[in-house]
């Protein structure tokens, strides 16, 4: 039987080991957090992050990332962007010739704009001949930890790896496309987290349906745009790692980038909302980080450079709101 591991215990990462425990597959956690540690050997439940489900035996709980990799043929690593070059680093010397490494991550380095892959292929050793993947797809931890009917799409250069692990965790409750677009799904992954604090921002300043499908719309075509540039595939965004998770992160409150929006259309600040946050809004950082690879590939994204206005210019939101609606009118193309 396969062994996974998972490296992050936050909100998805425990939810992936929750859902690969479920399937009866042996699976490690690594949890940092030493109160969180000691709450699931405990208890066997996530109360910071993914209250309400306990574990089956067949998690184990890990404080080292050298116990949790020991023995297992696939490795989810589910930790925010900001964090995985050094996590990548500790990982290294302890990965093994031929081993699966997925990421879970939504997000772009920020000083390099270099993806989660990008970056592992830059940190691992090339002589192990690492086989490298992501995953990626509309997918709140909790719905996927109470087995709600989902979808999402295992990218990866290696398509023998896809399809191997498409059919090895699949399942009634989770169902797993591949493609062989890597950097598509991971910008998708990225972008949206974007769009998703303005579609909040416009919700939270009282704003209905029409003004979020025109965010979610002309989001996707920001998010085009910037693929193309990149090298990506087009039908990429209009799938599960694209247009799917835009749309879930746009319409629901469960998303903390959308959270993140309402509250600053309410006036709090950045500051104030980071500091009261336990799980890490990746929008937040990916807002900076896309700014930048825009104005670098001179790729025309307003709804990002308004986001970013609001976040790091102290823009008043209303401001931005209407400066997008004021712009130059033109043909609607990509």
């Amino acid at each position: 039987m396969v062994k996974f591991a998972v490296i992050g215990a936050g909100s998805w990462g425990s939810a992936m080991a929750y859902y690969l425990g479920r399937l009866g597959f042996p699976t490690r956690l690594w949890v940092r957090e030493e109160e969180v540690l000691a709450d699931l050997v405990q208890t066997r439940v996530n109360h910071t992050f993914l209250p309400g489900y306990e574990f089956p035996v067949t998690v184990s709980f890990h404080k080292t990332i050298a116990e949790t990799l020991e023995g297992n043929e696939v490795v989810f690593v589910a930790v925010p962007s900001q964090f995985c070059r050094q996590i990548y680093m500790r990982m290294d010397e302890h990965l093994k010739k031929g081993q699966l490494i997925v990421s879970l991550t939504k997000g772009l380095e920020q000083k390099t704009f270099k993806t989660m892959t990008e970056v592992m292929e830059e940190v691992f050793d090339s002589g192990r001949k690492l086989r490298l993947g992501v995953l990626s797809g509309p997918s709140f931890a909790r719905e996927v930890a109470a087995g709600h009917p989902t979808a999402l799409v295992l990218a990866s250069r290696d398509q023998a790896l896809a399809r191997e692990l498409q059919e090895t965790i699949s399942s009634r409750q989770l169902r797993i496309y591949t493609s062989t677009d890597v950097i598509g799904v991971e910008l998708g992954g990225a972008v949206k987290n974007v769009m998703a604090i303005a579609a909040g921002i416009s919700v939270g300043l009282g704003y209905g349906n029409n003004s979020r499908a025109t965010l979610i719309t002309r989001g996707l075509v920001e998010m085009t745009r910037l693929g193309l540039t990149l090298g990506a595939r087009k039908e990429t965004f209009y799938g599960l790692a694209g247009l799917g998770d835009l749309v879930l992160t746009c319409t629901s409150e469960m998303s903390r980038n959308y959270r993140v929006g309402l509250e600053l259309s309410r006036g709090k600040s950045l500051r104030q909302m980071l500091s009261e946050m336990k799980m890490v809004a990746e929008g937040v950082r990916n807002t900076l980080t896309v700014h930048k690879l825009a104005i670098h590939k001179k790729i025309e994204m307003p709804i990002c450079q308004q986001v970013y206005e609001v976040l790091y210019r102290g823009k008043p939101a209303h401001k931005a709101l209407e400066d997008l609606m004021s712009r130059s009118l033109k043909e609607e193309k990509v």
